[in-house]
């Protein structure tokens, strides 16, 4: 069983920056796809960023195109994202997640229900 666990993320100002860090424990080498989600309070969860492993291929949402940078090491089993001009509206809790043996996909990358793993979650405050 892969278990995924985060680190980074915190309180900053509007325009600030910060990064978010997963780790892949037990990560078997059948994950092709890791991702971030976010939620906020009263809204779904919802899609942010993904990375085929070992690949080149990335995927963001239309809110933080040009903001947000993720990043993967198949070697250590890791996964970044690096959080640039933050905004209010980025508030929320940040989940990284995994999904075995399919590649993340333009048409279905930012549906939770693909993804077999998910880290416990850590809270990103950015104030105006």
């Amino acid at each position: 069983q892969v278990q995924m666990v985060e680190s980074g993320g915190g309180s900053v100002q509007a325009g600030g920056s910060l990064s978010l860090y997963c780790r892949a424990i037990a990560y078997t080498g059948s994950t092709n796809c890791m991702a971030w989600f976010r939620q906020a309070p009263g809204k779904e969860r919802e899609g942010v960023a993904a990375v085929n492993i070992g690949g080149s291929s990335t995927f963001y949402d239309d809110s933080v195109k040009g903001r947000f940078t993720i990043s993967q090491n198949v070697d250590n089993a890791t996964m970044s994202l690096q959080m640039s001009s933050l905004k209010p509206d980025d508030s929320a809790v940040y989940y990284c997640a995994a999904r075995d043996s399919r590649w993340c996909l333009d048409t279905t990358w930012t549906y939770p229900a693909n993804y077999d793993y998910w880290g416990q979650g850590t809270q990103v405050t950015v104030s105006s």
